[in-house]
């Protein structure tokens, strides 16, 4: 196995779901890929809502995820000196991916992998109901968690950077519908 590690940053705009959920999967299911790579996932917002959703962290405990450690936080925490280098970088809302980025020590490679915001799901006062909203957590989770597997069955050390960013993108378009077929 090698001793490199691949970081990974999930943004978003509030850090409470979405990107959260990107990072927990990059722990749990990338600490050892199938190819003995290795990779760390984090996640941050531009602007953070100083929680995580508790849909998101009772989600990932009903999975059997760790949550200890996640909390929502600021994209300046990874832009400054000693902040770990990120390899990666994802945003998985649309806001955040139209947002001025701060300038990433090292270059990492960025792609959009937009996901539907599950927190904007409506709520009993809305017209949805906790089903619906919880349901929209799961469909988020599903998304990313798909997301990630085919980002670890990249093989990282054969693509050049060009063919490497093509498949990121790839992998944050949205499937074609059976309607379009």
């Amino acid at each position: 196995m090698s001793d490199r590690v691949y970081n990974i940053l999930f943004l978003c705009t509030g850090n409470s779901a979405r990107s959260v959920l990107g990072e927990a999967i990059v722990n749990h299911l990338g600490a050892h890929d199938q190819q003995g790579r290795r990779f760390k996932g984090f996640s941050a917002g531009s602007q953070p809502r100083g929680e995580v959703h508790p849909y998101t962290l009772d989600l990932l405990r009903g999975l059997h995820l760790p949550t200890d450690g996640l909390f929502s936080k600021s994209w300046d925490l990874y832009a400054v000196a000693g902040a770990p280098k990120m390899d990666f970088i994802f945003t998985v809302c649309d806001s955040a991916a139209g947002e001025a980025c701060p300038v990433w020590p090292g270059q990492p490679m960025t792609a959009h992998w937009g996901i539907p915001d599950p927190a904007a799901a409506p709520d009993s006062k809305n017209g949805g109901s906790e089903v619906e909203r919880r349901a929209a957590f799961r469909q988020a989770y599903a998304a990313l968690e798909n997301r990630v597997r085919l980002f670890l069955s990249l093989p990282l050390a054969s693509l050049d950077r060009m063919t490497l960013q093509n498949r990121l993108n790839a992998i944050g378009r949205p499937a074609p519908s059976a309607a379009a077929a």
